[in-house]
């Protein structure tokens, strides 16, 4: 992990430096709140191409999705050993043929998991006297006191929820905040999940195990995030909490400008471009029909309209 946590460091120094440069104080709490955010940013920048790749893998495990029952439908009761990698290997064919990746699809999630337990890590170790004294990573002995002597709202960066409720007395500033945080982490985790299945996918993909992967996913998220919710630093919060805010974001504009062919966002996308008389997404615009261009000849008497004849007196 030391690699993750020296680069973590690096871009915490690197900004909270800047913040101070432009008047912000350089022990409070809000500019390592600020310097955790911007770190959120340039991680969730750095993995724009692998969720590109997630939406595409996302796509294509949705399109698949007919072609995967059936496959299904086709082993369903055979339990043995042979019909069980007969289906393996037909369904990793399928995969290659459609070039759909299923670990793909939760890529960008996985990634960001260095990033999250260096975080972790770092924040766990603010406290220890000799890095009080030698500084952690790239951050100098002084920023990792100020770090670990910052607060926001009267909460340490680096308290936690269950300890906090188990002190006598019972420190009820951090378990409020936390408390908030973790159901903001949770709520817009489950809002994306919420988001992507009622809107983002094909009908095709609303049944079978890809739609129950989805629900399972809908579910278990949020509450992995309230079981380590309670048992993550103010720092680690605000780290997943801003992610959680960026990934929804950024998967609502996908689902609002670039949706999955045949989802209800698709439907609703078309409405939109007809109402402005702009054709359907992914429609290929038609043909104009080309009109003969003019040669230049001179075409003789048939260049010019015919004159009728005047009758004689």
């Amino acid at each position: 992990m030391w690699p993750f946590t020296w680069a973590v460091s690096f871009i915490l120094s690197t900004f909270h430096g800047l913040l101070t440069a432009v008047g912000m104080d350089f022990n409070s709490g809000w500019n390592w709140v600020m310097s955790i955010v911007l770190l959120v940013l340039v991680i969730r920048i750095i993995l724009i191409p692998l969720f590109v790749k997630q939406i595409k893998s996302q796509r294509g495990m949705q399109i698949i999705q007919p072609e995967v029952q059936k496959l299904q439908a086709k082993y369903k009761g055979k339990k043995d050993p042979v019909s069980r990698q007969q289906m393996a290997q037909e369904q990793q064919a399928l995969f290659k043929k459609h070039n759909v990746n299923p670990f793909m699809t939760c890529l960008p999630l996985l990634a960001q998991m260095p990033i999250f337990f260096a975080l972790f890590w770092m924040l766990n170790r603010m406290r220890e006297p000799q890095n009080q004294a030698e500084g952690y990573g790239a951050l100098s002995p002084a920023e990792v006191q100020s770090f670990d002597g910052s607060e926001i709202f009267g909460v340490g960066m680096s308290d936690i929820f269950l300890p906090a409720f188990s002190e006598d007395p019972t420190r009820w500033d951090v378990v409020i905040l936390t408390s908030i945080m973790i159901v903001a982490m949770v709520a817009t985790q489950f809002f994306t999940q919420k988001q992507l299945m009622s809107k983002n996918m094909s009908e095709a993909a609303l049944t079978g195990q890809f739609a129950q992967t989805q629900k399972m996913m809908l579910y278990v998220l949020p509450l992995v995030f309230v079981v380590g919710g309670v048992n993550f630093p103010v720092g680690v919060l605000v780290y997943w909490t801003a992610t959680n805010f960026w990934t929804m974001g950024q998967q609502w504009w996908v689902i609002r400008n670039n949706p999955t062919p045949g989802s209800l966002a698709e439907k609703e996308l078309n409405l939109r471009r007809a109402a402005r008389g702009l054709p359907p997404f992914n429609e290929a615009p038609k043909p104009v029909a080309e009109q003969p261009k003019p040669t230049g000849k001179h075409l003789g008497q048939t260049s010019q309209p015919a004159k009728k004849k005047k009758r004689k007196k």
